[in-house]
This record gives C-alpha cells, sequence and structure tokens, in this order.
C-alpha cells in the first residue's frame, strides 16, 4: 500500500524515511480537541521499528505514548504526518481496511483481561476465536490454540475459564490470543500493570520468547522503567515526542563469555530538535537561550551568560546562538 508521498520521494529519487522498516511514524501530529482546549497529544514524533525487533516505548502519562499506540493499533487516525505499518497506510485506511488490518496484521494484549478474554469461554476457545472470525475450521483452530497455549506455558489452562487462572496465565492466554491469527506485530499496552514484580517478569518473558521463538515484532508500550530489562531497545517520549533511546547489545569478552551493555541516546528528530534531559538542564541551569557551536566532532551547548568575548584567533568554529523559548512564551 503506497502512499502519495512515497510515490513523490521515488519519483524525485531520494529514499523514503523508513522505507525499509516495518513501522514508520513521520512527523506524527495528533491534535485533540478536550473542554474547548486544544491539545496536542502527538507533536511531530518520529519513530522506526524493524521486522523482529522486541521495544518498549515508555513515558509518563500524559507523554502521548497511548495515543500513539491508539494510532499504531487502528483505533485512532492522526491529525497529521504519516503513519504506516507494514504495507497499510493508516492514514488512509477505509473503515472496511482498518477492520482486516487488525485481525491480519496486529495482535493486542490490553492491561484489563476483560479487553483480552471472554469470560465465559476456556482458554482454548479463547484463542480459537479470532481463528473462528477468520473463517478457519474447528480442525485448524484447536491445533492452534493447543500449540499457542503449549509454547506460551500455559497447556494445562486449556480447559479454565479466566475466572480459573491467576493474572500472570490470564495474560500469558492474551497473548495467544493477540497471535492466533499469525500477526506480524504484537502490540502489548501496560501488560504487567495489575501483576506483582515476579509475575511482570514471567510475563515479559513469554513476550521475549514470543519475539524469539516466533519471529513476531514485539512492542510494549508502558510506564515501567524496568521493562527495559527484557527488550532489545527502549524509546522514551516525552511531551509527544520521542526523547531518547535506550539500546541494549550484546559483547563477547576476550575469553568468550557474553555480557550485556546499555547505551542511552538523545533523539534528534528530523526537523533538527533534540530534548536534553531535565537533570542536564538543571544541572547547568539551561533556560531560555542557550548558545551552540559546532566543534570538529561534536556540538557543544552552555548558558547564555555574561562572559568575555573570544579572540579572533581562539573563537569556536561555526559558533551561534540558539533560543529554546516556545511561540507564545514571551
Amino acid at each position: 500500500m503506497t502512499t502519495t508521498l512515497d510515490r513523490l520521494t521515488e519519483k524525485a529519487g531520494a529514499p523514503t524515511f523508513g522505507q525499509d522498516a516495518l513501522i514508520v511514524c513521520d512527523s506524527l501530529v495528533r491534535i485533540y480537541q478536550s473542554e474547548g482546549i486544544e491539545v496536542q497529544a502527538l507533536q511531530g514524533l518520529d519513530l522506526l521499528v524493524d521486522e523482529g525487533e522486541l521495544v518498549a516505548i515508555v513515558g509518563a502519562s500524559g507523554s502521548g505514548k497511548s495515543t500513539l499506540l491508539a494510532v499504531l493499533s487502528g483505533l485512532d487516525v492522526p491529525t497529521a504526518g504519516r503513519v504506516r505499518v507494514g504495507p497499510w497506510d493508516l492514514m488512509a485506511m477505509t473503515p472496511a481496511q482498518r477492520v482486516a488490518y487488525r485481525r491480519q496484521m496486529v495482535g493486542f494484549v490490553w492491561q484489563q483481561t476483560a479487553r483480552n478474554l471472554v469470560p465465559y469461554l476456556t482458554a482454548t476457545e479463547n484463542v480459537a476465536l479470532p481463528l473462528a472470525l477468520s473463517g478457519r475450521s474447528r480442525r485448524e483452530r484447536t491445533a492452534r490454540a493447543t500449540t499457542l497455549l503449549e509454547l506460551l506455558g500455559v497447556g494445562y489452562c486449556a480447559d479454565r475459564r479466566p475466572g480459573q487462572l491467576s493474572g500472570g496465565e490470564q495474560q500469558r492466554v492474551a497473548i495467544g490470543v493477540a497471535l492466533a491469527n499469525e500477526p506480524r506485530v504484537v502490540f502489548a499496552d501496560e501488560p504487567t500493570g495489575e501483576l506483582d514484580t515476579a509475575t511482570s517478569d514471567e510475563v515479559l518473558e513469554t513476550l521475549r520468547l514470543v519475539n524469539r521463538e516466533l519471529g513476531t515484532t514485539v512492542v510494549v508500550v508502558t510506564h515501567d522503567p524496568g521493562v527495559s530489562e527484557h527488550v532489545q531497545r527502549t524509546v522514551a517520549i516525552r511531551d509527544g515526542r520521542t526523547s531518547s533511546e535506550v539500546v541494549r547489545r550484546t559483547h563477547t569478552r576476550d575469553d568468550g563469555t557474553e555480557h550485556v551493555v546499555a547505551e542511552e541516546f538523545a533523539m534528534l528528530d528530523r526537523a533538527g530538535r533534540v530534548q536534553l534531559p531535565q537533570e542536564y538542564r538543571e544541572a547547568l541551569e539551561l533556560s531560555g537561550r542557550v548558545r551552540l557551536a559546532l566543534e570538529a566532532s561534536h556540538v557543544s551547548v552552555w548558558p547564555d551568560r555574561p562572559r568575555v568575548e573570544p579572540r579572533p584567533d581562539d573563537a569556536r568554529p561555526g559558533e551561534t546562538v540558539v533560543s529554546t523559548e516556545q511561540e507564545g512564551s514571551r
């Protein structure tokens, strides 16, 4: 499903932003009207997720992560920008295409059990339900449900109803429901929000298993920064934009043993904006106007304070002054 922007970019001979990614959010904007007040939930957000990744999207309440999930799940349509999942252009889908997208392309695991499981159906029947809606035979439905429940470690729950399952068992069965139609992406919204620490770890490890064994792309949306330890990449959202990423890589020591190294990066969006961490701003008292200078291998930032002007022979190359004040703040 090629978008108009894709076609224009291809004609111009320039590569499309995120053309090889499975999930693409390009300058994504979502504006709501709430009691006569305009609320910008997403403010030009950029995000790329590759096929087969295991990613967590974290952020405080009001950061925009829930809005982003609603857009990616096909429940909401953004105000502006571009958003694509696989071949699906989520800005241009008809209602019928939106239903097909939700049945074929993506699976969902919600925080509330009531959204995941039908209370009067057994675990097997719950997993088989999406298959029935897709027109699969009874034999196929039963075989697929049995295979998934065994893979997820809850095969013994096959004949139990949700009320007879623990919270962790319910969420693992819910993962089975999400995987029933073999989606390319599973979105999990606060899947551990109602679980204790030990059970949360079990559910997150189950999502890792799904990603590793089935190759399914998994995106976990959560406010819990501890989820980072279970995923390959953590994207933090603040004020409707991606602000930073933590990437976890496995390195091999000289003695052959492996260890995981986590590196945190600030995110520079396509408009050239970067969000400085609050602790950095407070430590250096950065606010209002700040000074930038282009160094040989980096850009330096420091507060706009009175200082002695440098002599021509020791001036910093490419020095400029940039204001961080936003429109309407004066």
